[in-house]
């Protein structure tokens, strides 16, 4: 996951949500910038792209809902065809 926030905000929503993945701190915003992202008002959008093992992008989700983002991705995933890690 990418976040245009801070490390220590970053830090403090992991914690918070218990989250086993890191989190990349893009304070700069030159990546939500390079992929698109960004929005006017500064604010990275939540997109998910899954890329495979090779770099390149499978799929851009730029609809995505926080209710139900985990289920999704899994899904979507599977759809790829992408295996799950071990």
């Amino acid at each position: 996951m990418i976040s245009v926030d801070t490390p220590e905000d970053n830090k403090k929503f992991a914690e918070m949500h218990e989250a086993d993945y890191p989190i990349l701190s893009d304070v700069s915003k030159d990546i939500a910038t390079k992929y698109g992202v960004l929005s006017p008002a500064g604010f990275a959008r939540r997109w998910t792209f899954y890329i495979g093992p090779d770099g390149k992008i499978l799929h851009i989700d730029n609809a995505v809902k926080p209710a139900s983002s985990g289920p999704d991705m899994v899904a979507k995933l599977g759809e790829l065809g992408v295996a799950k890690r071990k």
